[in-house]
């Protein structure tokens, strides 16, 4: 940090209240933001940490009527388990509440009101999609048709969920309304909009002259939205949900989600400190940090901040927004339609004290700079590996072998007693305590935890090297220091893991008696104790004839049947979803292709072939190498279906081949022709053949 601040307000991104946290939420935003809190509590920052359910949007309004009650109830089912499933996790918030709140719709129509009061709001009216027999106006997601892109017959106004395209209501095939099956029809509204384009000048200047510091994928988009150009966004909505606009003219208008969820940071923080709230954002001596993921830098980096600086009145800007990449779930895009995710109140209920073994392995995987993918069996190998066999298992062999060898009292040593292989451990501690530091100044959540890991993975290598269970016999002296030595770095190991892991942390430090210490050397200094960020890579930490308590251990071994379980459950939603898919696609075939000619289809030569001979393409895992009779000649066809055909199966089959395709080499390997394959939902080939036996060379058409 190149300013001393007084104080650190961090934020995390408002989880959306109309469903259930999962580890791709926790990874691009809670553990970092977590860990990075405690990190600065240890050094005895002051710091608030600000949270809460984002609780309005169509979504929400969605739910609500197919489960056939009110968007209230809705939110308040979800809130309360988002904020039990955080509390459990251990996401340590100063606050963690919502935007249904009174004080934030307060908050929100006081921020509207002096924007509006101050001309910084441009009013227009527009044509926009209605419903005539619901009587409302529909948000992109009410309507509902076929996707000009590919075909999907239940593409959102706003998306396509089947081939991922971004669209607009005009763009839908069909469009109907999701309220009543009308056909919307367009018809004129009011309303108001922020000019984020006056405000370009500025955005450029701020960041991209003034934070190349920041993540380059937080950069880079930034950029490129500013380069684009920026265009005025619309701050209200026609809906029934969520915070009136405080106008006596725009009845049946709220504030849009994006300008209103923002804000729910402030009134959070009035909530929590409602005498002394405008200090953590009016004052420059604050630092403010956003943890978001990848989908929401434009809110908060380009929208929210303009916001700001049209309000005015002393507000701060972040310093940094850290925001991560997503995560993947065993090769495949985390979905809550699909229900393809692992939920975090389901992890907490199946694995019970185990939050941490998740919180390690989010982190040392982190999507910091590129997606990355969880697995069961990654998770599984980096708990068994590394907090068990290194971690776990060095503090239990040093805490034993002092109850062993010294009756669980911390043996002391003179200065001349040190090994030159004492001496180099003592240097290296502080090398591993410089790094860890500096990774997490920088936000390198990933390559800190590594460097956390490297203190357990030294003194697991010194104890073992030392091998005090042989020595004791000959020299009793000499285990006295080696134990020493392995205590002190255990108690370093409580604190350097507190920010990942405060759950073993604690279980350490309890066994070590180290919480309850007072500093002897820093007694004023904040925390109290200890257990402090600055203490790092003391020698002094346990003193000679501390007691230590009975050794636990910290982590336990994950056997396979209880990965296998949740293996079994992903390939059980994974049937379901492909079933779910193959009997819509049957019932919704893709769209016919452009009309064509009996002219253009005369031009292809269809005919009938037999495989002869079939082999793999050397150094590919998907081409067939085919030699087929055509009844004109014998030829050699290269075809991509290795992966739904083994060279076994297309012997002696008779196949339908395009005969007059302009050849092509394919990995050196002339190809004459293309097999005529048939492709279902779920991308699986079958090659076409005749009901029954016919000549080769037979010609179809």
């Amino acid at each position: 940090m190149e300013k001393n601040y007084k104080r650190h307000l961090i934020t995390a991104a408002l989880p959306y209240a109309n469903g259930s946290v999962h580890i791709g939420h926790l990874a691009g935003v809670y553990v970092p933001a977590d860990i990075y809190v405690r990190f600065l509590r240890l050094k005895g920052e002051d710091v608030l940490f600000i949270c809460g359910s984002d609780e309005h949007g169509v979504p929400i309004t969605f739910k609500a009527k197919d489960l056939g009650c009110s968007p209230q109830e809705i939110v308040d089912k979800y809130h309360a388990i988002i904020k039990d499933s955080f509390n459990r996790f251990g996401i340590s918030f100063s606050i963690y509440s919502r935007t249904s709140s009174k004080i934030h719709a307060e908050t929100a129509s006081e921020f509207f009101k002096k924007l509006y009061d101050e001309g910084k709001f441009i009013e227009r009216e527009s044509e926009q999609f209605y419903d005539p027999s619901a009587q409302v106006f529909l948000a992109d997601r009410y309507i509902m048709g076929t996707c000009p892109k590919c075909g999907n017959d239940k593409a959102y106004g706003d998306q396509c969920e089947k081939c991922g395209s971004t669209l607009s209501p005009e763009e839908l095939i069909d469009p109907h309304s999701r309220l009543s099956g009308e056909k919307p029809v367009k018809k004129m509204t009011r309303h108001w909009y922020l000019p984020l384009d006056k405000y370009e000048g500025w955005l450029k200047e701020w960041i991209i002259d003034g934070h190349k510091e920041w993540k380059t994928n937080v950069y880079g988009q930034c950029k490129s939205w500013i380069d684009g150009g920026l265009k005025p966004r619309a701050v209200t909505r026609d809906l029934d949900w969520g915070v009136p606009v405080p106008l006596e003219d725009a009845k049946g208008k709220v504030l849009y989600v994006w300008f209103d969820a923002p804000i729910g940071y402030i009134s959070n923080t009035r909530e929590l400190l409602p005498d002394d709230w405008e200090k953590w954002w009016k004052s420059p001596d604050t630092r403010m940090i956003h943890f978001i993921g990848k989908d929401n830098i434009v809110f908060h980096c380009i929208v929210f901040p303009s916001m700001l600086k049209a309000y005015g009145d002393g507000y701060i800007l972040p310093e940094n927004v850290p925001a991560n990449e997503f995560l993947n779930l065993e090769g495949d895009k985390i979905s809550t339609s699909r229900n393809w995710a692992i939920w975090l109140e389901e992890y907490l209920d199946q694995f019970p004290g185990q939050q941490d073994v998740m919180r390690y392995v989010l982190c040392a995987n982190a999507p910091e700079t590129k997606d990355n993918d969880f697995t069961w069996k990654d998770f599984q190998a980096r708990n068994n590996s590394e907090l068990v066999a290194i971690y776990g298992n060095f503090v239990n062999r040093a805490l034993v072998l002092t109850n062993k060898y010294f009756e669980g009292v911390v043996p002391g040593y003179a200065e001349e007693d040190l090994t030159p292989e004492d001496r180099k451990l003592m240097e290296t501690v502080p090398e591993i305590v410089a790094n860890l530091n500096n990774c997490l100044e920088h936000f390198k959540f990933r390559d800190a935890i590594k460097e956390a890991m490297n203190l357990a993975r030294l003194g697991n290598k010194y104890l073992t090297e030392t091998e005090p269970w042989k020595v004791f016999k000959t020299d009793p002296k000499r285990v006295a220091v080696i134990l020493n030595l392995c205590l002190q770095i255990c108690a370093n190991l409580s604190i350097a893991f507190e920010p990942f892991c405060p759950f073993s942390s604690k279980k350490l430090q309890a066994m070590l008696s180290l919480a309850q210490k007072k500093d002897e050397v820093c007694p004023q200094s904040v925390p109290e104790g200890l257990v402090k960020w600055e203490n790092l890579g003391r020698w002094d930490l346990m003193k000679e004839g501390d007691r230590i308590g009975t050794p636990e251990l910290l982590f336990s071994k994950i056997e396979d049947e209880t990965i296998q379980a949740q293996t079994d459950r992903l390939a059980r939603i994974k049937k379901e979803n492909e079933e779910k898919a193959a009997a819509e696609a049957a019932s919704h075939p893709e769209p016919l292709a452009p009309e064509c000619t009996i002219d253009d289809f005369a031009k292809m030569d269809i005919r009938t072939a037999t495989v002869l001979q079939a082999e793999a393409v050397p150094k590919t895992d998907k081409l067939l190498k085919l030699t087929i009779d055509t009844g004109v000649d014998q030829r050699v066809i290269v075809s991509g279906i290795a992966e739904y055909y083994t060279p076994e199966d297309m012997l002696g089959k008779q196949i339908c081949i395009l005969a007059n395709l302009k050849p092509r080499k394919i990995r050196g390997i002339e190809s004459n022709g293309m097999i005529l394959m048939a492709k279902d939902v779920t991308g699986k080939m079958r090659f076409i053949t005749p009901q029954e036996v016919m000549p080769n060379g037979a010609k179809i058409g």
